[in-house]
């Protein structure tokens, strides 16, 4: 079993900036972030290897970055330029090659 801590979310005015964080109880081939808004289906936001290999949602391109710290079994998504269509409750998501685990959400809001 793997456990996955996630934290940094919060609401945020258009074109603020927001640090997510999460942590996983063991060391992770693949950990990044989905997301869910109302009413649609859990989408990928973007992921990174252990080796480094990346993957981003075409829509946060260029405004968020994921990030990893191999030693401490975490992964961030450096959020920049948000807007109120990126509001959605955020995964932590963590592939072995083999299962896939999930952390609780947290919740990101981009609004006035």
């Amino acid at each position: 079993q793997v456990q996955l801590v996630e934290s940094g979310g919060g609401l945020v005015q258009p074109g603020g900036s927001l640090r997510l964080s999460c942590a996983a109880s063991r060391s992770i081939y693949r950990m990044g972030w989905y997301r869910q808004a109302p009413g649609k289906q859990r989408e990928l936001v973007a992921a990174l290897t252990d080796g480094g290999s990346t993957n981003y949602a075409d829509s946060v391109k260029g405004r968020f970055t994921i990030s990893r710290d191999n030693a401490k079994n975490t992964v961030y998504l450096q959020m920049n330029s948000l807007k109120p269509e990126d509001t959605a409750v955020y995964y932590c998501n963590g592939w072995t090659g083999a299962h896939d685990y999930w952390g609780q959400g947290t919740q990101v809001t981009v609004s006035w």
